[in-house]
């Protein structure tokens, strides 16, 4: 209590009055976790009118079908009121047919389906869901930063499996090095952001014998599952021993490109979803009912939309390669996913998080560093991502002013 009887936070004055001690507002464990980096470097993109190269949301919407049934579904009034808690039944539906159509995986879209606000929701609930404080998560670096704060959230600790260049692969004996017997969970995403590794058959058959060897749960994030170039997707899910302990998520955002509706998923067993949906149900307990039966008739399209689109994002990717290594970059040809990663040293730089805060003044675009997604920032420092999932003229424009580096 401060003389005149005013309580403080802090540091600052509380009209409650009261003592009270002084201590940082946010949860330790978000310590260190402040605004994205995606958050920073778009900013950044629009202060300066720089192309923005850095966040993965694409320049143009989807198919436009997709966004008629929205539209119909808004004006027919379905989902305009709260949608059930599991999703509606047509999207549930959908996912199951699409999980069969693909992979041959069968799914009770009753019991083994959950729709969830994008797949950024998906693992915070399964992560809630799953994990008790202590718990250790071997996920593999570099990862998505929502990974480290669903991860916190929980009390678990994760432990990252390093993926090194140049080729980005996953060290199966490293890996089982890492386990101990506080380990519950291995986080997987294939195809991998940032670096486009796709995880391949061998190497998933030795993660799920792992799993099965020391009992472990299995979250799989395969939001980019429909833009593989080098060889196929494999959901870890359909190996033998695994589909007991695999929650696999995935979204409409990237397939479809209509990121903006956040419609995510998330399937597996009867009990692992029922577990998942205990914690979805109160974080935003339901979304987005007119875009679920957008999405709905969205996966039901036919063989070639999602060949045409896999393959335009291919010609998208080598365009902005070839433009890359023109400027001077080493380019690490991604397999999968919409980003490419790249190394900085060939300019005689090293440090990727200044490099992507002056690139903007320098030559008019944005780009991301990868070091932000390392737990050991110095295993990634010179690696900087950039997105090719724009427009033919945007990326040809950002090409050109790449080329001013050399």
């Amino acid at each position: 209590m401060s003389q005149d009887g005013v309580c403080k936070l802090n540091g600052h004055p509380s009209e409650n009055g009261g003592a009270m001690k002084t201590r940082p507002l946010l949860n330790r464990r978000l310590d260190g976790l402040g605004t994205t980096i995606f958050a920073e470097m778009s900013a950044l993109a629009t202060a300066t009118g720089a192309i923005n190269l850095g966040q993965g949301f694409p320049d143009t919407d989807g198919p436009e079908s997709v966004r008629e049934a929205a539209v119909r579904a808004l004006r027919d009034g379905r989902g305009n009121q709260y949608p059930p808690g599991p999703g509606v039944p047509e999207l549930r539906q959908a996912i199951a047919d699409h999980q069969h159509r693909f992979y041959g995986l069968s799914l009770d879209p009753d019991t083994e389906v959950l729709v969830t606000t994008g797949a950024t929701e998906a693992i915070a609930a399964t992560m809630l869901a799953l994990l008790e404080p202590g718990d250790e998560v071997i996920a593999f670096e570099p990862f998505y930063d929502s990974y480290a704060a669903c991860i916190a959230m929980a009390g678990a600790q994760r432990v990252p499996l390093t993926l090194r260049a140049p080729d980005f692969r996953p060290d199966l004996d490293e890996l089982r090095a890492l386990i101990t017997p506080r380990t519950r969970l291995l986080l997987l995403n294939t195809p991998h952001n940032p670096t486009g590794t796709v995880l391949a058959p061998d190497e998933l058959s030795g993660i799920a014998a792992l799993a099965v060897e020391h009992d472990l749960l299995v979250v799989t994030d395969e939001v980019y599952e429909h833009l593989v170039f080098t060889g196929a997707h494999h959901p870890i899910a359909a190996l033998p021993g695994m589909r007991e302990r695999t929650v696999s998520i995935s979204s409409s955002g990237k397939t479809f490109s209509y990121t903006g509706w956040k419609i995510g998923w998330v399937t597996g067993d009867a009990p692992l979803v029922a577990a998942v949906r205990a914690a979805k149900q109160y974080l935003t307990f339901v979304s987005g009912g007119p875009f679920q039966y957008a999405i709905a008739e969205a996966l039901a399209l036919p063989d070639a939309f999602f060949t045409g689109f896999r393959e335009d994002m291919r010609r998208k990717r080598d365009l902005l390669a070839e433009g890359l290594r023109t400027a001077g970059f080493r380019v690490y040809e991604p397999e999968g996913t919409y980003f490419i990663t790249t190394d900085i040293s060939p300019f005689g730089d090293e440090d990727a998080y200044t490099f992507c805060r002056a690139l903007p003044e320098r030559c008019g675009v944005a780009a991301v560093p990868n070091s932000v997604f390392y737990d050991d920032p110095e295993a990634g420092r010179s690696q900087v991502r950039f997105t090719f999932c724009k427009r033919d003229d945007v990326l040809r424009d950002a090409v050109e002013r790449l080329a001013r580096l050399g």
